[in-house]
């Protein structure tokens, strides 16, 4: 049976992040898809890693493979590490907050199953599933961000910045990452887009924001690298 992926960086969520693994353990995958858990401790400097080593000891029923970083060094960063460590068939990203729901990994694989899609991207600007309201000027940015990246790729996405992106795993394997922050959603999309013949889909999923007093952590500064990003890896095709 096929097997996906599903890479988790953490950082700074020893309060929470057992909420998040009880639903990536729970989620049954469509026609017995197999689940293998990559979590990467961004050198957290909480409660973290105990945290994950005890819900793995509880439940030795789900994969997983924990790396840690001895140093922080960014969302990309951690996300890179646990791309090269991937085995399954597709490769998915989830963040290690309860803002996405893994429930959605079906409708995401959908486009994959049926033999339509290399690359799933999750929006959370189409679709009727819910969506908490919050932060206008962010939803404005992101909005933007995915107009200027769409600008260079000539793809239609609605949702570049989103988390859930789900790849074949020796597509996203073949590429050189190198963005060690936020950069890492402009810079895989537009790498990406240039596979020869690669296949992208969009789904819409839910999205179930948190506010910086819950522990988002992207500010304006990461939009202000995203746009260099874009024009870096989008308009200049950089490697």
């Amino acid at each position: 049976m096929p097997t996906l992926s599903i890479v988790m960086p953490a950082y700074n969520e020893g309060a929470t992040i057992h909420l998040i693994l009880d639903k990536v353990n729970a989620v049954a995958l469509p026609h017995s898809w197999n689940k293998e858990l990559i979590i990467v401790n961004d050198c957290s400097k909480d409660n973290t890693e105990q945290a994950i080593h005890g819900w793995a000891a509880a439940h030795p029923e789900l994969p997983i493979q924990y790396k840690t970083h001895e140093i922080n060094q960014g969302k990309g960063a951690a996300l890179h590490t646990g791309i090269a460590l991937a085995t399954g068939d597709y490769l998915i990203i989830q963040d290690a907050d309860l803002e996405y729901n893994p429930e959605e990994y079906r409708l995401l694989l959908q486009p994959v199953i049926e033999g339509q899609a290399d690359v799933v991207y999750g929006s959370r600007f189409m679709g009727g599933n819910p969506h908490r309201i919050l932060f206008f000027w962010h939803s404005i940015g992101n909005k933007f961000l995915t107009f200027l990246s769409n600008m260079f790729t000539n793809l239609n996405l609605t949702d570049m910045e989103t988390c859930y992106k789900l790849f074949r795993t020796d597509m996203v394997q073949s590429l050189r990452l190198q963005e060690k922050r936020f950069g890492f959603e402009p810079e895989v999309t537009a790498k990406i887009s240039r596979i020869p013949r690669v296949r992208i889909y969009e789904v819409g999923i839910s999205y179930y924001g948190r506010t910086f007093d819950e522990g988002k952590k992207i500010g304006w500064r990461d939009g202000v690298r995203a746009i260099y990003c874009i024009l870096k890896y989008g308009a200049l095709k950089a490697r």
